[in-house]
């Protein structure tokens, strides 16, 4: 019998402690695209692989990562459909909470706010949960930077780097392996660190990726291809010489 008894309403327990709607909605995000993002000293990174689109289509409307507010960009894995009910809800909280307290919103309160739609969508019949883990990343007023993770079920946590969708544990290994405080400590490393780190689960370069930088007080940067594929140029010249380096040993 296993789940079948318990998968169907999203409230109840199974007897192993199980919610097995909300890890359905875990399952939904691995077959979304990679988003990456990576915290470095003067800025944060996100990154996405760029899913190949209709020949007719106009790229332009295919998005993973979008602005909340001037200070907050945000990458997502899943369901893009449900990302874009999450998003108009947090921008409009970041302009409610700029009119009512004069202050831009704190990475950790936008985030939160986030979480807590999502776990309100775990806990209620008549509803599904959002499809969707988010990495959300920005500079608090203090100039501090920060990155963020939300997942399906309400939770969230705080990170240096991390990754989501698609061959994410993959990512997420790299990432364990080669952060580093020095590995961050300019931009253009840490734009190479999340260059190298999707390049492991991307195939053909540049032109299926998608960067944005955020830096304290300007406005995002999203990369254009040529800057990308100089970076994947990069990237690969010094893994062949890695790799003949290791065959002369």
């Amino acid at each position: 019998m296993g789940s079948a008894k318990y998968d169907r309403a999203i409230t109840v327990f199974s007897p192993d402690g199980h919610l097995f709607q909300v890890e359905y909605a875990q399952e939904a995000v691995k077959k979304g695209s990679t988003a990456v993002g990576v915290r470095g000293k003067t800025c944060v990174v996100l990154g996405v692989e760029k899913k190949s689109v209709a020949k007719l289509q106009e790229e332009r409307t295919v998005r993973k990562i979008c602005l909340l507010d001037n200070h907050v960009v945000m990458a997502f894995a899943g369901l893009t459909a449900d990302a874009r009910i999450l998003i108009n809800r947090a921008r409009v909280e970041c302009q409610s909470h700029k009119l009512t307290v004069e202050d831009p919103v704190t990475l950790e309160y936008i985030t939160r706010y986030i979480a807590e739609l999502k776990q309100r969508y775990t806990q209620s019949n008549g509803r599904r949960p959002f499809g969707i883990s988010c990495l959300i990343g920005g500079f608090d007023f203090d100039g501090t930077p920060r990155l963020y993770q939300t997942e399906p079920s309400g939770t969230f946590h705080e990170w240096k780097a991390n990754a989501t969708g698609r061959s994410a544990k993959t990512v997420r290994e790299f990432l364990e392996k080669y952060y580093s405080p020095e590995e961050t400590d300019t931009e253009e490393k840490t734009v190479k660190l999340a260059i190298r780190a999707l390049l492991e689960v991307v195939q053909s370069g540049g032109k299926n990726l998608e960067l944005a930088i955020m830096r304290h007080g300007q406005p995002l940067q999203m990369m254009d291809v040529e800057r990308i594929d100089e970076y994947v140029k990069e990237v690969e010249k010094e893994k062949e010489e890695e790799a003949e380096k290791k065959k002369k040993k």
